[in-house]
């Protein structure tokens, strides 16, 4: 495994991983955007103003993808059947690599998979929202990583 930039080549794919992982991982969110809608919005916001890193292995398969928008972590995905095995990791040092002072982020309230695993990294929880500032309106928690703060991988 790797980790490279992402290339507008590879909207698709980063496009059919996102809507698996979020059908898989998060069922409880509801469906906003038809699957065109959210290939244009990957293309045109994602992979246009993010620095978007992706995680590939044999035949340059793209198993994960993060993005990182100044120092907010907006996307960490991972395909379904890739999850605990070290690819969330990759990303996230990745993500470090060009955030190295600190890192925010927001993961849903309820999605306590993800927010374990950025609590083991280090994260801090800074506040709670009760969804009113994200379009699913599904209640939230703000983290912060800095990076004098350790972390385990």
């Amino acid at each position: 495994m790797a980790t490279r930039p992402a290339t507008a080549a590879d909207a698709e794919a980063i496009c059919a991983l996102f809507l698996a992982s979020r059908a898989a991982a998060l069922p409880f969110l509801p469906r906003l955007h038809t699957d065109a809608e959210t290939l244009a919005w990957l293309r045109e916001v994602v992979l246009a103003k993010q620095r978007v890193f992706v995680a590939v292995g044999p035949g340059e398969t793209i198993l994960g993808f993060a993005a990182l928008e100044g120092v907010w972590l907006e996307h960490l995905y991972l395909r379904p059947d890739q999850r605990r095995r070290g690819i969330g990791t990759l990303l996230l040092d990745a993500v470090r690599q060009a955030s190295p002072d600190e890192l925010w982020l927001r993961a849903f309230q309820r999605n306590a998979e993800a927010r374990a695993f950025y609590e083991r990294h280090g994260f801090r929880v800074v506040a709670r929202g009760d969804g009113a500032t994200n379009e699913e309106r599904e209640p939230d928690v703000t983290y912060r990583w800095t990076g004098g703060e350790p972390h385990r991988t």
